[in-house]
């Protein structure tokens, strides 16, 4: 992986000059509200826009309409996920014309695809701010600019991007958070966009992440999620990221789980590293995405099926009790009817806890987009019923064996069905409500599992931890 430039402490000094100037304009935006679309990445970059327009003197706004400022945090990697963020930034045309000093602003990942800021600027004038995913520190500077200058700014940088250490942040909860680790991504699978949008792979120093853990901890982080387009590959400093994980693991914070991770590059080390570290939770997103090796070749995914499933007899042999949660595509071009049966039969094998299925959604500028493809819609649909049936089945399944055990629960939030409940994760994953109030949240409760659902489990408290 080649080491990339951070950006200057000069250069972050200046955004912070930007957030005293814009605190201090009279026609600055009094309230903000965030949508923010797709992966934890995400959600991460918007924790940290949340802080830079509260440094710049807003406040949070839960109600869209209510806002003075709107921003789409906005995620490109299936279209449909396009087309909604699409869909409701023309929808704010309508709000601006009955409050047009409302500021509009789009950013992420779709605004880094190739001519889409360009397309933006022409047909929805009416956007204040577009910027990519490269720019985000520059947030202060464009929303002065568009405050000063009256005009939209539309400025999106085609490089493939530096690691931004010291943005403010606003964190949706300081007891379970995440920890970007690295960003981009080298392995450019065929369908793949974001090797385009979040540039090549760059890793922070260990050091950073390191200080950032402790940080965090100090201010009462029970839970850790690492982040990264491919969290395995990270080299920040030239640590691999088994090193890091083993360093984080000495700190002592409770529970510490990462994604996404790409099994050609799930080494020995880290394997061995879920038997052998305390606080590193029985956890792996995997995602295989295919059953069959020739479709797995196109994907240009570098494993095979029998190196899957060989990683994953690894993985239960040093920790029984892990739960594995995959992603899978149904419908990639030239898939034919006994590939998909592969698929089908790797997933009886390997039983997930769960598993995020998609029909192939073609993304232009990618390799697949042009591959030939005369499997028809209804066909692909009735494939991924199938695999959604049984793997349903075999979640239900998962979480029913679940029932009679004592699990610890950190507690994240009151049910949104039921008041009088809360729900939280066991150390495997798995979502268990069970009577309790605001008061829990996060904390540890011990419970005992009582009955599964679907997709949750119930319990009933045994005893908490003070």
């Amino acid at each position: 992986m080649k080491e990339r430039p951070i950006v200057s402490e000069q250069e972050m000094q200046r955004q912070r000059e930007f957030m005293k100037l814009v605190e201090k304009l009279p026609n600055r935006p009094g309230s903000y509200h965030i949508v923010s679309m797709g992966c934890q990445m995400n959600e991460r970059d918007s924790e940290s826009i949340a802080g830079m327009l509260e440094q710049m003197g807003m406040r949070q706004e839960p109600v869209r309409e209510q806002a003075d400022l709107i921003l789409y945090n906005t995620c490109c990697v299936r279209e449909n996920a396009e087309n909604k963020a699409l869909g409701n930034v023309i929808w704010l045309k309508e709000l601006k014309k009955v409050k047009p000093e409302l500021m509009i602003c789009v950013g992420g990942c779709m605004t880094q695809e190739k001519g889409m800021a360009a397309m933006m600027k022409k047909r929805y004038p009416f956007i204040d701010l577009v910027y990519g995913t490269h720019n985000l520190y520059k947030l202060p500077e464009y929303v002065y600019r568009v405050l000063v200058e009256k005009r939209p700014v539309v400025e999106v940088m085609d490089i493939d991007g530096e690691v931004v250490e010291g943005m403010p942040e606003k964190r949706a909860n300081h007891f379970s958070t995440f920890v970007n680790i690295m960003y981009g991504c080298d392995n450019f699978c065929t369908y793949c966009i974001v090797p385009y949008v979040r540039g090549r792979e760059r890793s922070r120093e260990p050091e950073a992440v390191i200080a950032e853990c402790v940080r965090l901890q100090d201010e009462g982080a029970q839970e850790i999620m690492l982040l990264g387009q491919n969290v395995n590959s990270y080299r920040g400093g030239g640590a691999a990221f088994a090193e890091l994980l083993y360093r984080i693991d000495r700190l002592g914070i409770p529970r510490i789980r990462f994604m996404t991770s790409h099994p050609k590059d799930l080494s020995d080390e880290l394997i061995a590293a879920f038997g052998e570290l305390e606080h590193l939770m029985p956890q792996l997103h995997l995602p295989v995405q295919s059953g069959s090796d020739e479709v797995l070749r196109r994907m240009n995914r570098h494993y095979t099926r029998e190196h899957y499933l060989d990683l994953v007899r690894r993985l239960r042999a040093v920790r029984p009790d892990i739960g594995l949660t995959s992603d899978i595509i149904v419908g990639f071009p030239g898939e034919t009817l006994e590939q998909f049966e592969q698929t089908l039969s790797l997933v009886e094998e390997v039983r997930f806890d769960a598993a995020y299925t998609f029909i192939f959604s073609p993304r232009t500028g990618t390799r697949a987009a042009e591959y030939p493809d005369d499997t028809p819609y209804e066909v692909k649909s009735e494939r991924i019923q199938r695999l959604i049936d049984r793997q349903q089945a075999i979640s239900l399944e998962t979480l029913r064996a679940q029932v009679g055990r004592r699990e610890r629960v950190l507690v994240e939030a009151v049910s949104t069905r039921d008041a009088a409940s809360v729900g939280g994760k066991t150390p495997r994953g798995h979502m268990v409500n069970f009577p309790g109030d605001a008061a829990l949240i996060g904390r540890f409760a011990d419970v005992e599992i009582t009955s599964a659902g679907r997709n949750t489990l119930r319990g009933r408290q045994i005893a908490l931890e003070d």
